[in-house]
Order: C-alpha cells, then structure tokens, then sequence
C-alpha cells in the first residue's frame, strides 16, 4: 500500500469524519424525533440534570491522556497501557463514588426520582473508562473510518431498544438504558477494531511523565464541561423541571448542528497539527493569488518551516469550518420554528426561541474547537486552561447577574459571550503562533457577512411565500413548504455568491473526491 501523505490523511479522515458525525447526527435527529413526540418535558429534564455529573466523572477518569498520547510522537504498546489501567481504576473509582452521592445529588435538585436513576447512568463512567484507549488508538492512527462504523452502529441499535422502551411506558428510564448501551456498544466495537490488549503486569510510570502535560488538559476538560452544561445546572435549581426539559431540548438540537463540524474537525485537527508540526513540506509556490475574502492562501515560499506549514494547515481548516459552520448555524436559526413544530410537535414551540438564540453562539463553537486543537498540539495545555477557566467565570458571572431577568436573557447573554470568545482564543494563539487577527478574520467574517446576508434574504423572501401558501388545507402542509422553500433558497443564495466570489474552499470542496 502507497504511503498517503499528511493532505490525503487529512482529506480522508475529515471526510471520514464528516460520514460518521453526519451520520451520527441523521441518527440522533431520527431518534430525537421519536423519542421527544412520546417523552414529557420533565423526562428530558430529569436527565438533563445527570449529564453534567457523568461528563465530568469522564473527564477525571480520562485525565487528558488521549491527548497526551497523541503528542507523544509516536506512543508506545507501554504509554497505552499505563493510560489503560489508570482510566479503569480512575473510572470504577468515580462510579462508587457517584453511587454513594446519588441520593444527596437528588435532595439537592429536591427530585427523589433521581437517585435510582442516577446509579444506572454513572454506569456509564467505568463502561466508557474501558473504551478509552481504543478510541484514543483509533484517533491518533486517523482511522475514522473504524471511529465512524463503531458510532453508528451502536448509535442505531441503542437508539432502537431507547425507542422501545419509551413505547412501552418507561419514560426517563429509556433515555438512561439508551445511554448506557450505547457506551458499552461503542467500547466493544473498537476494542474489536484495534485487537489491542494491555499489558501486564501493570506499569504505571509512563503516567508520570505524561501527567504534566495531561493534567492542565484534565482540568482544563473539567472546565469545559462545566461550560457546557453550567446552564442546565443554574436551571435546574432556579426553575421547574419542565423549563428545564425545554432548554435541553432546544440545547440538544443546537449541539447536534454545532457538533457535526466541532467533532469531524476534532477527529483530525491535534492528530494532523501535530504531525504538521514535524519537519518541512516542499510545496510549489503559487503563482497567481485569489481576493482574501474568498478563502485564498497566502503565496508559499518552496519549502517551509514547521510553523509555516502548521499555520498554512490550520488556516485550511478554520477556512473549511467557517464555509460550512456559518450557513448551517444560522439557516437552523431561520428554520427553527418549522422545524421543531413538524417534527417533536408544538408542545415543544417554548424552546424555539431559546434554539435560536444559541445557534448564534453555537455558530462559533467549532472555532473555538480549531483554535484549542492548535494550541494543544504545540504543547501549551496550561494556556488551553486558562483560557477556559476565564470562560466559565464570564459564564457564571454574566448568566447569574441576569437570573432577575428570566431564562430568555440569560441564554441571549450566554450565547453572545461565547461569540466574542472567539477573540479571546484567538491572541491565546498568539501566545503561541504569530498569527495576525487580520488574517483569522479574512478567513472566517466573509462566510459569516455571506451567510448572514442569505439568512436575512431567505427570510423576507419566504414571508411572502408563506402568505402565498396560506389556501393549504392545513398548518403543517404550510410549515412543510416553508420550510422546504427556506432550505433550497438558502442553499442556492449561498452556493451562487460563494461561486461569484469565487470561493477556494468551495472549488476544493467540489473537486474532492472519496
């Protein structure tokens, strides 16, 4: 088999990355849909509450060690199976513990349905513990290939035994059983993939010289799921627990279109960056040039640095992100309404406006993911953490001074502080990399003004359309055809100006192959 180069792994594993995550999300779209139309507010809301216990149990338990793996350049059948048993002992330790706090983490939230619940879904922690390393394998090989069969058919068959159980009137039980046999799926099937077994005995000392690198991540992680799910937490005890269920309702859907481009770039960037890193590419030096605002890349000298070429990658990239995130983020915005109504009913309409809002702020998530992935390939997880650590105090700071003013406010404040975020990553990497503001906004603003300007169009165009279709015989024929009619002009609004102002990214998009 022909050497690929680091282009073609990287070309192959975002498009790999794109199959499984755009899959992943059909999947989860389909399940949500059923699920939603037959669960109550208060079920999501239920464990909405749990998520956030059970994500950060994960943290502690990974410890930053896949990305520590992934920087050893390259690891080692050792370093794999130190990680190993120290996810294991970290994970079933973090389940004993959640098991015995269950009960006061329901008193809290004064829910004592919680606790039951909450024990069969910490089971997650030492299950997912298990699987950590095979994915890690997986991640730092590129093989997402492997990473994209293993989601989804544990995806798929989780979310039919979900499906079943909530027709058969288990309600909340069905999220958590869901859950719990999607983990334990997911671990399985890459512990097949990687034929990979740890060794013994058990040799613990290549966690010492990881840790220091790792441990900033482990915090840093921490942070970021706190981040995350702060809102859902602040919720939870300042509200009922229906408000609660419809904030995670219209979190989830944010998360879902967001997440599509964070996690195919997160399945490529550190693994690529780092490579990017090591050595000098001869590349040819271009001869004519393309208007910035299009996405062009600046003229390369004949050979370049290890810098050069991993800011010339990671340009591609946030390039790529932009040119997909933008247009996706806010075309759901626009169809927020027509879609959660055909879909999950108008029992849900309450979290529309809240789904809105926080696709603004989602829009801009999948670069913050860009820019951590660079700064942690280039070894400085300790700037990774404070930067994080900041966030989350703006969060909590900014959310909780506008709790007075209702939940509306409080997510529009959230949301518009993770946009301005973006500029905070942005001179974190200057830390690390001299790269101009100037250029990250050349390569990211004109396909957010584009997008903007398509949404904008879309939506005064389709207004009329709307009162035009209003002889339908019934509300949802007519959500139907506007929604449908907001989705094709959109798309060709965007396509057609992307074309006219020549896009690069949209060129290699189209000429890419599988």
């Amino acid at each position: 088999m022909s050497k690929e180069t680091l282009k073609e792994k990287t070309a192959k594993g975002i498009a790999w990355g794109a199959v499984n995550n755009g899959t992943v999300q059909l999947l989860n779209l389909v399940f949500g849909i059923v699920l939603a139309r037959r669960l109550s507010e208060s079920d999501y809301g239920i464990l909405a509450l749990l998520t956030i216990f059970t994500t950060l149990a994960g943290c502690i338990q990974a410890a930053g060690f896949s990305q520590a793996l992934a920087n050893l350049k390259p690891p080692t059948l050792r370093d794999y199976s130190a990680v190993f048993w120290f996810n294991t002992l970290a994970g079933f330790s973090m389940y004993i513990l959640l098991y015995i706090a269950a009960p006061l983490i329901a008193a809290f939230f004064d829910l004592p349905e919680l606790t039951n619940v909450a024990r069969l879904t910490f089971l997650c922690i030492p299950v997912s513990a298990l699987g950590i390393v095979p994915n890690a394998k997986l991640w730092i090989e590129l093989r997402n290939r492997e990473l994209a069969i293993a989601a989804i058919l544990s995806l798929a068959l989780s979310g039919c035994v979900g499906i079943w159980l909530a027709y058969h009137g288990y309600g909340y039980w069905s999220l958590a059983w869901q859950q719990l046999l999607f983990i334990s799926l997911s671990s399985i099937i890459k512990w097949c993939f990687t034929r990979w077994r740890p060794l013994l005995p058990i040799d613990m000392s290549p966690i010492r010289s990881m840790f220091r690198f790792s441990s900033k991540l482990l915090l840093t992680n921490m942070l970021t799921v706190t981040s995350q799910h702060v809102l859902t937490f602040i919720f939870g005890k300042l509200f009922p627990i229906g408000v609660v269920g419809q904030f995670n309702q219209a979190n989830k859907w944010n998360t879902m279109g967001s997440s599509f481009i964070s996690n195919t770039m997160q399945q490529v960037a550190q693994p690529v960056l780092t490579q990017a890193s090591v050595g000098a590419e001869a590349v040819p030096a271009r001869t004519e040039t393309v208007p910035a605002r299009t996405g062009s890349e600046p003229a390369q000298d004949n050979v370049e640095s290890p810098l050069q070429r991993q800011q010339r990658v990671f340009r591609k990239m946030l390039r790529f992100t932009s040119f997909v995130v933008f247009p996706l983020m806010l075309g759901l915005a626009l169809v927020a309404r027509e879609f959660i109504v055909l879909t999950i009913t108008d029992r849900w309409l309450p979290c529309v406006p809240l789904l809105q809002m926080l696709c603004i702020g989602g829009a801009f998530m999948p670069l913050h993911t860009l820019y951590q992935n660079f700064i942690i390939s280039c070894g400085r997880s300790d700037i990774y953490l404070r930067c994080i650590a900041l966030m989350i105090v703006l969060q909590i700071v900014v959310t909780l001074s506008l709790s007075s003013f209702g939940i509306m406010v409080m997510v529009a404040a959230f949301s518009a502080l993770n946009v301005l975020f973006t500029l905070c990553w942005h001179f974190a990497l200057r830390r690390v990399t001299p790269f101009p503001l100037l250029s990250a906004l050349k390569d990211t603003m004109p396909f957010f003004i584009v997008a903007l300007l398509v949404m904008a169009t879309t939506y005064f165009l389709t207004v009329q359309l709307s009162s035009l279709n209003s002889h339908l015989s019934s509300l949802n024929s007519q959500l139907l055809t506007l929604l449908l009619s907001r989705i094709l002009i959109a798309a060709a609004l965007y396509v057609g100006l992307m074309k006219l102002l020549r896009s690069k990214t949209l060129e290699e998009c189209i000429k890419f192959r599988l």
